[in-house]
């Protein structure tokens, strides 16, 4: 079991890159050509439309700062509200499964966020240079 200890680091490098690189690709759309259209659905829901770019800053910004390691656990703080608010909003009325528009996939990628806010970057990451050590 040490030696599986020992790779803890790395277990949090792959969460911290595999949520990143999906929220990047998500925000990423809505900077890059569904800002309008992201923004009338939430008005169409009876959420703010200026919320939209909240939500870019948490997709797109807080999926940047995960693949870099820094400022980790306010980016998943925000990652992990956003996916809240997606379940609760959109998702949860559709079930679980993905493929009926359902809530599994937001779950997931909450589900990790969640876990970041209490475990933090792990070594290999920007927050550990800068002296966020994680507590150790």
């Amino acid at each position: 079991m040490n030696f599986l200890n020992r790779l803890h680091p790395l277990g949090l490098l792959v969460l911290r890159l595999a949520l990143g690189a999906v929220m990047i690709a998500h925000g990423y759309q809505k900077v890059f050509g569904g800002m309008p259209q992201f923004m009338q659905m939430l008005q169409h829901m009876g959420i703010p439309a200026w919320m939209a770019y909240l939500t870019v800053a948490a997709e797109f910004g807080g999926g940047i700062l995960l693949v870099a390691g820094f400022l980790t656990r306010i980016a998943a703080i925000a990652i992990f509200l956003d996916m809240a608010v997606a379940i609760s909003k959109v998702h949860l009325q559709h079930g679980l499964f993905s493929k009926n528009g359902g809530f599994e996939f937001p779950m997931v990628c909450g589900a990790i966020a969640f876990s970041l806010i209490w475990s933090g970057a792990g070594p290999i990451a920007m927050d550990w240079l800068w002296g966020s050590k994680g507590g150790r």
